[in-house]
Formats: C-alpha cells, sequence, structure tokens
C-alpha cells in the first residue's frame, strides 16, 4: 500500500508536532533527530520537514496527503485545502508593532515591513487605511529601528523578540494563531480511510 505522506513545516511547528503525533500513536521518531535529512519512511507513513510556506504547497499539489502548517501561512494564501485540525500548537498572534512609545501618524501612507502582504493590505484596506508594504523575509524587528518601516506586522508569541529590540504591539490582527492539519481536497476522499485514522487519533489526545 502506499505510504501516507505528511509534511511538517521546519522550526517551532516540528518541535511541537512530534510529542503530539507520538501521544498519538503514528511514528515520528525519525523526526525528533532528523539532522538534515528531509524525507523519512516509518511503517506505512512517509515525513516530510519543508519550510512552513511550502507545506500547503506540496499539500496542495498532491505531493503530500496531509500537511501540519500555522493558520498564519493558510490565511495569507487561499490553498483551497482542508482543513481538518486544530492542533493547538505554535500558538501565537499577529500583531502590528512600532518602536515603543512612538506615535503612528496616520494621516499619511504608513511604510508597513511584514512577509505577510496580503494579511497586511487586507487589514488595513478594511479600516480605510492606505500603506505601503515592504515584504520582508525575517529580521523583520530591524524595519523601524533602521527607519526602513513605521511598524511591522509579524508574529508574536510572548512578545519578548519585540521588547528586546524596542518596540511593542499596537494593535492586534489575528488574536489566536496555531497550527492545522490540512489535506488535498481530492486525496482526502481517495485515503479517507487512513486519513480518518490520523484525524481520530490526535483528535483523542486532544481532548483527553
Amino acid at each position: 500500500m502506499e505510504k501516507l505522506t505528511i509534511a511538517f513545516a521546519k522550526g517551532r511547528i516540528l518541535e511541537e508536532a512530534v510529542p503530539l503525533f507520538e501521544k498519538a500513536g503514528i511514528p515520528v521518531t525519525p523526526l525528533k533527530n532528523p539532522g538534515r535529512q528531509l524525507i523519512f519512511d516509518q511503517d506505512k507513513f512517509r515525513f516530510m520537514i519543508i519550510r512552513a510556506a511550502d507545506v500547503p504547497v506540496f499539500v496542495k499539489y498532491g505531493a503530500a496527503d496531509l500537511g501540519v502548517v500555522g493558520k498564519d501561512t493558510l490565511l495569507e494564501n487561499d490553498f483551497n485545502l482542508f482543513e481538518l485540525l486544530d492542533l493547538k500548537i505554535g500558538v501565537c498572534r499577529i500583531s502590528v508593532a512600532t518602536i515603543s512609545g512612538r506615535r503612528i501618524d496616520r494621516e499619511r501612507i504608513l511604510r508597513i515591513a511584514t512577509k505577510y502582504p496580503n494579511i497586511t493590505k487586507n487589514y488595513f484596506a478594511g479600516r480605510g487605511k492606505q500603506v505601503e508594504i515592504i515584504k520582508l523575509y525575517g529580521s523583520m524587528e530591524l524595519a523601524p529601528v533602521a527607519g526602513l518601516a513605521d511598524a511591522i506586522v509579524d508574529l508574536v508569541s510572548t512578545g519578548r523578540t519585540l521588547r528586546e529590540n524596542g518596540l511593542e504591539e499596537v494593535e492586534i490582527i489575528e488574536p489566536y494563531i496555531s497550527s492545522y492539519l490540512v489535506a488535498n481536497r481530492n486525496l482526502f476522499y481517495v485515503r479517507n480511510e487512513l486519513i480518518a485514522e490520523v484525524v481520530r487519533r490526535l483528535r483523542s489526545v486532544l481532548e483527553d
């Protein structure tokens, strides 16, 4: 039988997902110390470790049956996937932040640095505010300090990184972001029995 392929977003999501899947009896032991290896076969499963932004792409095009990815990635782009289960890991929020104590001048076009241009554009458009968006892929906290942007839109967990860089949250765009188990719509029906078993096991652990 063809293995069920599950793609995991590397980093914090992977670290928090492994214990959850392990409790559910899914054999993710190779993912505990993956080294540089990105793909693992274990029993009736195949696991892949990839960048968060790529997980929904792999699932959308059928290279993976299931994916574990943050809701922020799903909100940024419409991948038309089944969101099967909120795994309640990687919990954070999406916020607007700027230099502590600085008042944002809303009478002019703001320059916002972010890796979430669509979320940012939709948020400010919904408030009738035009903004200039600068797409960054990292080091977001530097943008206001270096004068690149008036503010940033980014994920916030504890807020410690913001504080350490002299920034503070001024608005919350999405108060609850977590990681979801997602499925390819077509493969969900083709492989429904095995996928349903994975969902059942994970839900049982989450509700325990």
